[in-house]
């Protein structure tokens, strides 16, 4: 019997067996006789005997079998093999068939037997299948990131390709991550039914970190320098959260393109990096970068001219218009801003592809390089059509009339960068969504597409946070801002803290009836506590609650401009706890201040408003460029019980400062002023609730509702020797923000890029400089100093319990300053018997320090209230300066913004604050 057996060992190994012993073939498939049985020759040329080898006639398949297929079909196997019962066959054919059953990668042994009868039986040994795959040993990579890029899976056939493969892939992974000390180790679990789990041992190995930057050939610039322009860093300490120290080949192609863009921006324009390599050192830890650089000379501008073949196109006056000036170092970067400001200079005309292209005169003598931009002539071209395509579920008009030019129109670069922008505002979209240009069916055409990503525009929150502020805070909101797909928002919004409560429902249609009117409402219930503290304890003085709705409506005026009114009905009733701040059914001044007291009562609000809004931002989720005005003024006094006019001011303007970085500068202010006349000395016509107030968070610096007027109220207290004296502890004076009704504020902040990991995780750090003020408000009238009482020779006089008896003192409030405050008792219109307080010792004044009428005799007040003297501080125009450092990070936990700001300059009674932060609520 003969038969052929292949083993998929290392290298395939063919032999025939005759009569049970093995006799190697060539690798061709050819037989190797015994010199006996064959014939020799002398090659002429080269004197070498050849060996002449018999010729075997063909033979012929008598019957072929299949033996050892479990699940792939006998015809399958067959199929691979390319014989077929009554063909004839060779022992070279059916060395080829064994190997093309190899390589299907069905089979895993493969043995032809009945060679020399003509009757084959194909015995096979199939692949196992895998029943699952199994990583080991990854920490620093997750299975997640690894299995998709392999190629063996479950209930797959295993094959040792396969597995090498595999082992390639994991370890360029690794690589990928920078870990070159890699090792993967593949290992197979035999399982019943021709099953295998397949197990990849890895050993990860340390990280490989850039050890050494060498720079060589370098003279007009430091090897400092050049790593500065460079994404790879040197592995330092202070860089141990950088990504940028791990070896990337990617990243070394990259360097070399920042140093030539380097030197081409500083006037070599003939430099080369002649070679970069990269060393892994011995241990496979750490790898040293060698760069060899060719500087050359350094070159300046010519002559600069423009060439244009577009008959609209003046060439001197485009020329005149470039930032490049002759006798200027050489300067790469000028020359593309050059082409791009042509390209853009020409698409205002309605040339959507001119072809602007530089061409360069070098003169190496004079070390000169002119310039002539030439403009290729084109044909002015017309928006064909406008395609927009992507968009599921918003409808095709809401992003349409958002383009700033039409079918038909000229095409305008202009236009097509501002559609581009008021689209990008919408937040519908990808966040770098664009509108390119494509050739249209003729060469005066232009199609317009726009292939949007739609993001997720419906906002289910339901969230739980702490600040800084409000303390722990509840929120539950829903709103859709693309509300069936035709750009129109529905809201509802509640929260919850302790010393908050709101509730909204508002409604916005951006295009009332198809036409540009926006009119859109609110309805509210809020519900808010002022709060001062006195040591770490909060304690909440008035409370404001307010009900209402407002109706918004807005038209644009031109491209930029637009104007918008709203009305508002608010129904606000402040109040105090009677229980802390009420003493024979009143509000008690000595407990709550007179300038509280004042405050109480509800009032109805019925306003009326307008604005004026400039907006030329490139979005208006995350803006880098353009500026936004607004000027607004409302008058409350359309009925109502309030009546008033207010101004208000704001203005940001962002300057994107490349690589990153955006400047924003901003200002603000406003000022109030009541229509009515003030109650009473020392009442400010405007109420506390309609003031402005400032503060964290908008004043990075100071604590909420830390800048401006205030009260505050300072206790006595005795030094070890008994002596009455102030308390000097701020955080044991009782602390009132009262408001201003003028304020201004102005900020400087640049933001900070970060590498590319600190990005993913929504990062954004930025440095600032504030200054601002609050200022502007009636001095209120203070409410009364305490004193030891004394008897009539002057001894102090002391309760049962031993506590002093104090004797109210009126502060200085007119000519009568100082004067005793004693307690009157009468009896009013509806016969109940009063208390009531007056500066007269006998009778009655119906103003303190007014002329007292009566004979009756009235006793000096004596409390037991903690003695206590009223200060009137912050109401000053003078600007409070604070600097400071911030981080904006989108965490799992909701946006979370940190600051860190310190006050430059402040007034007495403003209340500084170094850190502040704020998580699970907006900012």
């Amino acid at each position: 019997m003969r038969k052929h057996l292949l083993r998929n060992i290392g290298k395939p190994f063919v032999c025939i067996l005759v009569a049970g012993t093995a006799v190697p073939i060539s690798a061709h498939g050819q037989d190797v006789i015994d010199k006996s049985a064959s014939s020799t020759s002398t090659n002429p040329v080269s004197g070498i005997s050849e060996l002449k080898l018999p010729v075997r006639p063909a033979r012929t398949i008598r019957s072929l079998r299949v033996l050892g297929a479990q699940r792939i079909e006998p015809d399958t196997v067959l199929s691979y093999t390319k014989l077929g019962v009554g063909e004839p066959y060779t022992n070279e054919s059916v060395d080829a068939a064994i190997k093309d059953l190899y390589a299907s990668d069905l089979i895993a042994e493969a043995q032809i037997e009945g060679v020399e009868s003509g009757d084959l039986i194909v015995r096979i040994r199939e692949n196992p299948v895998i029943n699952r795959v199994v990583l080991e040993g990854n920490r620093r990579l997750k299975s997640d990131k690894i299995l998709p890029e392999i190629k063996l899976a479950p209930r797959q056939i295993f094959t040792r390709t396969a597995v090498r493969a595999d082992v390639g892939r994991i370890v360029e992974l690794y690589r990928r991550q920078g870990r070159f000390a890699a090792v993967v180790e593949p290992k197979q679990v035999v399982l019943d039914q021709n099953r295998v789990d397949v197990v990849f041992e890895i050993a990860e190995g340390p990280k490989s970190k850039v050890r050494q930057i060498n720079i060589l050939g370098n003279e007009q610039f430091s090897d400092n320098a050049l790593r500065k322009e460079m994404a790879t860093k040197q592995a330092r300490f202070f860089r141990f959260f950088s990504s940028a120290t791990s070896y990337d080949q990617d990243r070394l192609a990259y360097d070399q393109q920042k140093l030539r863009q380097y030197y081409l921006t500083e006037g070599y324009a003939d430099f080369r990096v002649i070679s970069a390599v990269a060393e892994l050192t011995p241990d496979k830890e750490d790898f040293i970068i060698t760069y060899v650089v060719e500087e050359g000379p350094r070159y300046k501008f010519g002559d600069v001219t423009v060439d244009s073949g577009i008959r609209d196109f003046n060439g001197e006056q485009l020329a005149k218009s470039l930032q490049i000036k002759k006798g200027e170092w050489f300067n790469a970067k000028l020359v593309e801003d050059s082409v791009t400001s042509l390209s853009e200079a020409a698409g205002l005309f309605g040339y959507a592809f001119a072809d602007v292209r530089p061409e360069y005169q070098r003169d190496e003598e004079t070390l000169t390089m002119g310039l002539t931009f030439n403009i290729a002539e084109s044909q002015r071209t017309y928006v064909e059509r406008i395609e927009i395509t992507g968009n599921t579920q918003t409808q095709d008009e809401v992003i349409r009339r958002e383009m700033r030019i039409a079918e038909g129109d000229a095409y305008n670069s202009f236009l097509r960068k501002r559609s581009q922008d008021r689209i990008n505002s919408l937040g519908y979209f990808q966040d770098k969504f664009e509108i390119e240009e494509q050739p249209g069916s003729t060469p005066d055409r232009v199609i317009l597409t726009s292939n949007v990503e739609e993001r997720s525009t419906g906002e289910l929150s339901l969230s739980a946070g702490f600040s800084s502020v409000e303390q722990f805070i509840l929120q539950a909101s829903i709103r859709q801002r693309n509300f069936r797909g035709k750009g129109q928002d529905l809201r509802l919004s509640g929260s919850y803290s302790i010393y908050s409560k709101s509730l909204e429902l508002g409604f916005t249609e951006p295009y009332l009836l198809d036409k540009n009117i926006a009119l859109g409402g609110t309805i509210f219930r809020r519900d808010y506590n002022n709060f001062n503290y006195v040591g770490d304890e909060r304690n909440t003085t008035y409370s404001q609650v307010s009900t209402g709705f407002n109706i918004v409506a807005g038209i644009p005026l031109t491209e930029y401009w637009s104007l918008s009114g709203r009305y508002t009905l608010q129904q606000d009733d402040v109040s105090l706890d009677e229980s802390t701040y009420f003493s024979n059914g009143s509000c008690d001044p000595l407990l709550a201040g007179r300038y509280l007291c004042e405050q109480l009562g509800e009032r109805l609000t019925s306003s009326i408003g307008l604005s004026l809004v400039y907006d030329s931002l490139n979005s208006r989720l995350r803006p880098t460029d353009g500026e936004r005005l607004l000027l607004g003024l409302d008058f409350a006094g359309i009925g109502g019980d309030v009546r008033y006019v207010r101004a208000r001011f704001d203005g940001t303007k962002y300057f994107n400062m490349g690589s990153g970085f955006v400047l924003s500068t901003a200002a603000q202010g406003g000022y109030i002023k009541a229509l009515e006349e003030s109650a009473g000395p020392g009442i400010d016509p405007v109420r506390i609730i309609d003031r402005f107030y400032l503060g964290e968070p908008q004043f990075r610096g100071f604590d909420i509702r830390g800048v401006g007027p205030r009260v505050q109220r300072i206790p006595f207290t005795t030094d070890d020797d008994g002596n009455t004296i102030l308390v000097t502890d701020r955080d044991q004076i009782s602390d009132d923000a009262l408001g201003g009704n003028a304020y201004y504020l102005a900020k400087a902040e640049i933001e900070i890029p970060l590498g590319t990991g600190a990005a993913e995780l929504g990062l954004r750090p930025s440095i600032y400089v504030m200054a601002g003020a609050l200022f502007s408000v009636t001095q209120p009238l203070p409410t009364v100093n305490f004193t030891q009482a004394t008897d009539e020779s002057g001894n102090p006089v002391f309760n049962v319990d031993g506590s002093p008896s104090l004797q109210s003192l009126v502060t200085p409030v007119t000519t009568d300053a100082g004067a005793a405050l004693y307690l009157n008792s009468f009896t009013g219109t509806d016969g109940v018997a009063g208390t009531r307080y007056t500066t007269c010792s006998t009778g009655y004044a119906d103003a303190y320090g007014g002329t007292c009428s009566g004979s009756d005799q009235n006793g000096a007040v004596v409390n037991t209230t903690t003695p206590f003297v009223e200060r009137f501080l912050g109401n000053s125009a003078k600007p409070r300066i604070t600097v400071g450092i911030g981080v904006n990070w989108n965490s799992p936990f909701g946006p979370l913004r940190i600051d860190l700001a310190k006050d430059l300059i402040s007034v007495d009674g403003d209340d500084p604050k170094l850190l502040t932060f704020n998580v699970g609520a907006g900012f």
